[in-house]
């Protein structure tokens, strides 16, 4: 996230970024949360577009909705398991794609409590890395009257390559597992 003491010139120079809707059925118990479409899922209109991002790969080793399907596809099959995909933020100004460059002054969280009334199944929200939970923490938990189980897990960001993708996947398993 954008450093307090970075010049307020710059981040008013910045393009805003705009999120997407959710992808979600009314049956839906688990939401997955990132922060907010990089540059080329924007550019694409689809979530985790970067071909290098783990998210596809490890969604076709959970519910056979990886990459080799069409996108479309893919959230289908997500749905048919009750897996709702969705950022915490509906806008917000950053440089780039990486999620420590977002502009927290700039953040507008998406309507979460709209949301999960409108979803009341969701029990779990999944958390793709660490950016997404801090955010939502800080920006959403604190006015919502329902609060869901949460759990962090790892992003899937080829940004963050520390951990393996069968690591990942071991992880995310609690997805699947809920």
């Amino acid at each position: 996230m954008t450093r307090p003491d970075q010049a307020p010139e710059i981040s008013a120079a910045l393009p805003r970024s705009q999120g997407f809707p959710p992808v979600a059925r009314a049956d839906a118990r688990v939401l997955v949360l990132g922060s907010l479409p990089g540059k080329m899922s924007l550019e694409r209109r689809q979530y985790y577009a970067q071909p290098r991002n783990a998210f596809w790969p490890i969604m076709g080793a959970l519910f056979d909705a990886g990459p080799e399907h069409f996108y479309e596809e893919r959230l289908r099959r997500l749905q048919d398991h009750h897996v709702a995909l969705w950022d915490v933020c509906a806008s917000a100004k950053r440089p780039g794609s990486l999620d420590h460059r977002i502009d927290l002054a700039s953040v507008t969280p998406n309507d979460f409590k709209g949301f999960l009334a409108d979803h009341g199944d969701i029990a779990l929200i999944c958390f793709n890395g660490a950016t997404a939970a801090r955010l939502f923490d800080r920006l959403v938990a604190p006015g919502l009257d329902r609060a869901p189980a949460t759990v962090q897990l790892p992003s899937t960001s080829p940004a963050h390559a520390t951990l393996g993708f069968e690591s990942k996947l071991a992880k995310w398993r609690a997805v699947r597992d809920f």
